[in-house]
């Protein structure tokens, strides 16, 4: 039979060249993900800076199995000790800091700048080149490429932000040298980075050069040094995480992204290449029920389309791994470009990744052939005639009991969903019964097909008079072929108004949460980045201001210790920085119990929901680890009511900013009296601040609006539809070209009896209307059981958020690509002559 099915392959090339393109595409997205796995699993961050260091000492920026949002700092006296250690040639501290290059009271040369000390650019291979190192606490260094985008030389006079604060220094030398180094930055004297780090008695992380090559005795000894203490040895590609801290985010969110495009592309292909199979198959019923009837075993006929399947996917998987190298890496810098992954981590696919992909690839494809071949290969040979020309059986036991795991599996997931689940987290459940229910209704398709049909019977009658009732003939005649390109029709409007509304409504309802707890007339913030924590004052003394405040977010954990019988637990919790003078006035919340007038000091106001549980109530102490993982004792002095799934505590914003990367308040909470309006705040913040004339005012309903969503989900979630639905759409286009193609025998026998070219076009117009109105009735339906649970869940309400534009684009578009992907084909066949195709047919 594998001769045979060679013999095939090379007699209808055109027909598997339709399976071809489905394969191919889905391997490349299956080795793309394999792709991104390995990434996340490596999570290889090349130093730069501290690239002649074999060995750095960092702060663990992990807390259980999370990342601290802000960079755990060293105490300076550990860099003596490392020093003294037996084999320490130099041990070089290194501390980064935000700096702005100012042109008058606007960022010269971005706000993505940073600041270190004069040693580690040493280390980094600079040398002063033109001029000298920086000594005197009003002297800086650049490299010759930032020197040249701020147009300055030796000599010259720079005005920069940091510190909150405007300041003047004199270049004393422009760097030459630091190979390996793609940021551009400033470089201090040591003693002066350290001041402007705003951290006294603090490091970032301790660059350690050996005396000797061996440095495994040494890496021992630092391991030992830095026991008890929070942290760490890094070595090899992991010492590029002490420079660029918010990669250490990378391999947790590629290993789980990864996963699930893999897996979703999985489902997606066994149900794309099934349905293309399977239209092949349909084709090929009658050269099987021939074969059938010369005495091929049911198991020959299925080896055969298998044996097809499997040179086809492997032919695919072979030519898909240079294009899955090139995918997965244009996947990354997508991630990259949105802020999800940390531009320094480097793309990395190896053989490994390759071989599971392939192999993940080939084994969908056997599984999709299989079941395409398994109705042919069981029918008798003269029902399979019959069949040949009827069409009419789909329906087996195998294929109901599937469509109807899937339907029950759909169902548990919105009763989970809708129940249990709240906030954002209720789209991790949410997302995965998309593909079940897409998955049921595909099983079942030509039935739907059927009644579908039958329900829009009268008006495709209607508007296409006789092309339409011939239309309708045909549909119903075909509807087996009409489901299979039905199919892709409802996966890609489906899933792509599943998964772009998931998104949306959690941006914009997780948005809407946290500005509704703010009761402020404006924002302020500066164009040059933070604003020194002696400006909320200065606002809070303007005319018309009736209170300012800190505002700032981050996160807090809660640890629970592992015992003897519990594993332990970190709780993640979200937090809100205010002043406690000022809190009433900036926020709407109101304690149910406590009072946020006493939130100073080492304080918490936290929600009910934590508040109910023992010795975290009103007047308790709750420790919490903060975002630079200090672990804090606080009093509970309050307790609010907060949106289920949303729950945020509130700090006081002195505490935050001592536990924050930069000390630095990003924004500030004011609130006006009668009368005064934003306009009148913004000419009054004119001399206000440490870079004058750099605060701006924005009305609160606008900061809203200008906030946008979360970067991260908003980039996967987008990512992931596009490339899922991109997979659907080449499968629409492949499905219907080949049921046009198929077709040459019918339309040219129709011309012979007399229809018009325009004739046919109009009755295929109609068919591809009745193919993209079903696919999208039933991708609709497939986003509605996706969508009413999870909206419930994340607010209470059955409407998704988001603009009703969404849905009507994603409809407009996949009708569009279907009639053109049926008209287009249809047109090209009826221009060869009726008697040739009788001919050659």
């Amino acid at each position: 039979m594998f001769r045979i099915a060679m013999q095939s392959l090379a007699f209808r090339k055109g027909s598997f060249l339709a399976s071809f393109i489905s394969l191919f595409f889905g391997a490349t997205i299956l080795l793309a993900c394999g792709g991104l796995m390995e990434t996340g699993i490596r999570g290889a961050v090349p130093p730069q800076r501290l690239a002649a260091a074999p060995l750095v000492v960092t702060g663990d920026q992990h807390t259980g199995n999370k990342v601290l949002p802000s960079r755990v700092r060293l105490t300076d006296d550990l860099v003596t000790t490392v020093q003294h250690l037996p084999g320490v040639q130099r041990a070089v501290p290194d501390v980064s800091f935000p700096v702005v290059p100012l042109n008058g009271a606007r960022p010269a040369a971005g706000t993505d700048l940073q600041g270190h000390g004069w040693s580690a650019g040493q280390l980094a291979g600079y040398t002063p080149g033109e001029g000298g190192a920086p000594n005197a606490s009003d002297e800086v260094l650049l490299d010759t490429a930032l020197a040249k985008r701020l147009g300055v030389r030796t000599g010259d006079k720079v005005q920069l932000a940091v510190a909150g604060r405007q300041q003047e220094y004199r270049v004393s030398g422009v760097a030459t040298g630091g190979a390996g180094v793609d940021a551009s930055a400033f470089y201090f004297s040591d003693r002066q980075a350290a001041e402007l780090l705003g951290h006294d008695g603090r490091v970032d992380s301790i660059a350690v050069v050996p005396s000797t090559a061996d440095d495994g005795a040494l890496r021992k000894a630092l391991k030992a040094a830095v026991a008890g203490k929070a942290a760490v040895v890094l070595s090899g590609d992991d010492r590029g995480t002490a420079e660029f801290p918010d990669a250490l985010a990378a391999p947790t969110r590629l290993i789980s992204m990864s996963a699930v495009f893999g897996g979703i592309a999985v489902l997606v292909a066994v149900f794309v290449v099934g349905s293309t199979l399977a239209l092949l198959a349909q084709q090929r019923q009658r050269e099987m029920a021939l074969l059938r009837a010369i005495g091929t075993t049911p198991q020959q006929v299925r080896r055969m389309v298998v044996g097809e399947t499997l040179v086809i996917a492997l032919a695919a998987s072979l030519i898909a791994l240079l294009p899955g190298w090139f995918a997965g890496e244009w996947m990354l810098g997508r991630l990259q470009d949105g802020g999800v992954i940390a531009p320094q981590v480097e793309y990395h696919e190896g053989w490994i990744p390759m071989l599971v992909g392939g192999a993940v690839s080939l084994l969908s494809a056997v599984g999709a052939a299989f079941i395409a071949a398994r109705g042919a290969a069981r029918a008798r040979p003269a029902e399979a005639l019959a069949e040949a020309a009827l069409q009419r059986r789909w329906l087996s036991t195998p294929r109901l009991l599937l469509a109807l795991l899937c339907f029950a599996g759909g169902t548990a997931l919105a009763v989970v969903t809708s129940t249990v689940m709240h906030g954002t987290i209720a789209a991790s459940t949410a997302g995965p019964s998309a593909m079940l229910w897409a998955g049921g209704l595909a099983l079942i398709g030509p039935g739907l097909t059927r009644v579908l049909t039958a329900v829009l019977h009268p008006v495709l009658r209607g508007l296409g008079g006789l092309s339409g009732y011939l239309a309708v003939r045909n549909a119903k005649a075909r509807r087996i072929r009409v489901a299979g390109a039905v199919t892709p029709v409802m996966l890609a409007t489906g899933l792509a108004t599943a998964l772009i509304y998931l998104q949306t409504s959690q941006a914009l309802v997780a948005h809407q949460v946290s500005t509704d707890l703010l009761g402020a007339d404006a924002v302020v913030s500066s164009a040059t980045g933070g604003m020194a924590p002696q400006t909320v004052a200065q606002i809070a003394g303007l005319p018309g201001v009736r209170a300012a405040s800190p505002y700032l977010t981050s996160e807090a954990f809660r640890v629970t210790p592992a015992t003897a019988d519990d594993h332990g637990n970190v709780d993640r919790l979200p937090v809100t920085g205010v002043a406690a003078d000022a809190a009433d006035k900036v926020l709407t919340v109101r304690p149910t119990a406590g009072s946020f007038d006493r939130l100073t000091g080492d304080s918490v106001v936290l929600p009910t929901s934590w508040t109910a549980k023992k010795g975290q109530e009103v007047g308790g102490t709750v420790t919490l680890q903060l975002g630079d993982g200090a672990s804090v004792p606080l009093r509970v002095v309050g307790s609010f009511e907060a949106k289920p799934g949303f729950d945020t505590a509130f700090l006081p914003a002195a505490l935050m900013l001592e536990h924050s990367d930069t000390g630095l308040v990003p924004q500030i909470l004011v609130s006006t009296d009668p009368g005064t309006s934003t306009d009148t705040l913004r000419a009054s913040l004119g001399g206000v601040g440490g870079v004058p004339g750099s605060l701006r005012a924005t009305e609160l309903s606008t900061a809203k609006a200008q906030s946008g969503d979360s970067g991260t989900s908003a980039w996967i979630n987008y990512l992931l539809a596009g490339t899922i639905v991109g997979y659907a759409v080449i499968s629409l286009v492949n499905t219907l070209i080949i049921s046009a193609s198929e077709r040459r025998r019918e339309f040219a026998l129709q011309r012979l009896v007399g229809s018009t070219t325009a004739q046919i076009l109009r009755m295929m117009a109609v068919e591809a209307l009745l193919v993209a109105v079903s696919g999208a009735f039933l991708g609709t339906l497939v986003g509605v059981a996706t969508l009413v649970p999870f909206s419930l869940a994340l607010n209470g309400s059955p409407w998704p958020q988001g603009s009703l534009w969404i849905y009507l684009a994603v409809i407009g578009s996949v009708g569009v690509l279907t009639f053109a992907a049926t008209l287009l084909p249809t047109r090209m066949t009826l221009r060869t002559r009726p008697a040739e195709v009788i001919a050659a047919t």
